[in-house]
């Protein structure tokens, strides 16, 4: 069925079709259309939906859901993320699989309700307490909006972890076309549940343990889980990578932006391509080891200040230059902006910008470890 569709509203359709059956949460812009979406669909199919009186308790009853079997979600943005964060890592240390939506909008703070991608760190390194990992994915489109939470629901489980779906405001925001069809969720069977029955009466789901050595043990075993998720489940997409002098990277809304420059440096006689990490965690590192093996350049293109940054530069590992540009507050790089960019270090006797433009590229081309694109 093709349909035209906002961002936000296709994950909660692919939501629906992997079997999702319980939504807790609260509404926040740019991610309530998620939360308005499972109010109306989810009771249609006997599932549950219930506005939560904070984030925090939103976080807990996904705990106990997910405690009981359920494919649970919730969905939120910065501040309310921030709110969860505790929760999360309790999901993680007692092993419960569910989906955390964060629709990323700018920050610190209050900041403002515009689209940035300033949420990396916090999900992809942690947030919360202790050691663990979540199962990040980053769509790109209103279609993968759906598709990646099909799929974050059935890493969940395969992992019995908390996986996140990473989206910026724009393509939670945004409509396009969506191709659904109808399929029947397969659940794995979860013996280790606690479903108020006789069978599962010994079940007991808790991350406490309380003796040195039981949680050196425990953390081991999700050490193990996650060595398995970054053996088996990286995911990325590569445009124009065999030839590339230049390679962009980025993720998400940027990464449309990218194929746009890309296509536009190569009508100019620059050999550009892209490479877009799908899973953010675990970090598709050889694949864009590969991807760079023949670049002259890199550029990390962020809507943050660099976050995304340190991880291509842990999987060149100084092999080939790598570079910064980020924007942020609600703002998103021109095609036209990274073209001038890249032609500034890529073809600097092919620069054709004055003054004025090469000091305001300078300007905003400043990364984290003070490495200028200039």
């Amino acid at each position: 069925m093709r349909q035209l569709c906002k961002g936000n509203i296709a994950l909660m359709k692919g939501a629906i079709l992997a079997g999702c059956r319980a939504f807790y949460g609260y509404p926040i812009t740019p991610a309530s259309e998620i939360a308005e979406s499972a109010a109306l669909y989810l009771p249609q199919i006997g599932g549950t939906f219930l506005q939560a009186e904070s984030e925090v308790a939103a976080i807990n009853m996904v705990y106990g859901a997910a405690s009981a079997g359920v494919r649970v979600m919730t969905a939120s943005s910065g501040p309310g993320i921030s709110l969860m964060q505790e929760g999360i890592s309790y999901l993680a240390g007692a092993e419960l699989p569910c989906v955390i939506v964060d629709v990323m909008r700018g920050g610190p703070g209050l900041g403002n309700i515009a689209p940035e991608q300033s949420d990396y760190t916090a999900m992809v390194k942690g947030g919360g307490h202790g050691n663990y990992r979540n199962i990040v994915l980053a769509p790109a489109s209103v279609q993968e909006m759906a598709e990646l939470t099909l799929l974050a629901f059935e890493l969940a489980d395969k992992y019995r972890n908390p996986a996140v779906v990473l989206a910026d405001g724009f393509v939670g925001q945004m409509m396009e076309p969506l191709e659904l069809e109808y399929r029947n969720a397969e659940l794995p069977e979860k013996p280790w549940a606690v479903k108020g029955t006789v069978e599962t009466r010994r079940n007991l789901i808790s991350s406490i343990y309380l003796e040195p050595d039981g949680l050196e043990e425990h953390q081991r075993r999700l050490e193990a889980k996650y060595i398995r998720a970054q053996e088996f489940e990286c995911r990325h997409e590569a445009y124009c990578t065999q030839d590339a002098e230049v390679l962009l990277v980025g993720f998400g809304i940027v990464s449309r932006v990218l194929l746009s420059t890309v296509e536009a440096l190569r009508r100019d006689g620059v050999r550009a391509g892209m490479f877009r990490p799908i899973t953010l965690w675990p970090y598709p590192s050889r694949a864009l080891a590969k991807a760079a093996s023949k670049a002259q350049n890199v550029l990390v293109v962020e809507l943050n200040n660099g976050q995304m940054f340190e991880d291509v530069r842990l999987a060149i590992n100084g092999e080939v230059p790598v570079k910064f540009f980020g924007r942020v507050g609600g703002n998103v790089p021109s095609v036209e902006e990274l073209k001038e960019i890249v032609m500034s270090f890529a073809h600097p006797s092919r620069n054709r910008f004055d003054a004025t433009a090469a000091h305001h590229t300078e300007e905003k081309a400043i990364d984290p470890y003070s490495m200028l694109v200039s």
